[in-house]
């Protein structure tokens, strides 16, 4: 049975993802089984995210560009790629946090221009997230976590799409503080995101919980 927390998630990650996509000037395709882009999407980004268990792998693979390089979130750890000729790159859990509880936690400073979103890039390491497109965006709230110095030590991305918040891309040497901070700033909304099972202690102390698998493919040279 799928958690409806599940769903929102999926939703939420697939209008993160077009965000990004058109930020680079590609423009995303979503129906009831998927999103999707024609073209390959900004490094560290799927070329289609899966919207519910149904979705078929021939079908969804048809929407994108399926050659070497390409990826697929597979919201629900429902599809077998590997007839394919795709491998599993990552696996993860869905996590969703009601609104509430909220924790003591630093505070993040949003990102506001294209230097400090330089920086910002330069230290998570995402060459994707350095477009200026996603400053203007109203539903995106880029966070950072800065030393003395004002160098920036650590951050997070905050979305607003599926209906609901999302937290992704949660860096930094100390990963517990920022997620503390991100619900310090934004924990009277329900919340989600996806982790890797060895990143998810952090968000689990601060309220998260697991809803749901998630796979990421890739297609590998061969």
């Amino acid at each position: 049975m799928t958690h409806a927390e599940a769903v929102i998630a999926a939703r939420n990650n697939a209008a993160w993802c077009d965000t990004v996509c058109r930020a680079h000037g590609t423009v995303g395709v979503r129906d009831a089984d998927a999103w999707s882009v024609p073209r390959r999407s900004p490094p560290w980004y799927p070329d289609a995210v899966t919207l519910r268990p149904q979705a078929r792998a021939a079908t969804l693979l048809d929407r994108i560009d399926a050659g070497v390089g390409a990826s697929v979130k597979d919201s629900f750890a429902a599809l077998d790629l590997t007839p394919y000729g795709f491998r599993v790159l990552v696996e993860g859990r869905w996590i969703h946090r009601p609104p509430g509880g909220v924790p003591d936690g630093p505070r993040l400073i949003p990102v506001a221009t294209a230097a400090a979103l330089t920086d910002w890039a330069d230290a998570h390491g995402g060459t994707a997230l350095r477009h200026p497109a996603l400053l203007a965006d109203p539903a995106v709230t880029v966070l950072a976590a800065y030393d003395p110095a004002g160098r920036v030590t650590g951050g997070a991305v905050v979305s607003r799409g599926g209906g609901t918040l999302g937290v992704s891309n949660v860096f930094g040497a100390d990963p517990a503080a920022v997620w503390r901070g991100v619900c310090a700033a934004f924990g009277t909304e329900p919340l989600v995101g996806w982790e890797t099972t060895d990143d998810l202690p952090p968000a689990l102390d601060v309220g998260f919980r697991p809803v749901g698998p998630l796979q990421v493919w890739v297609r590998p040279p061969a």
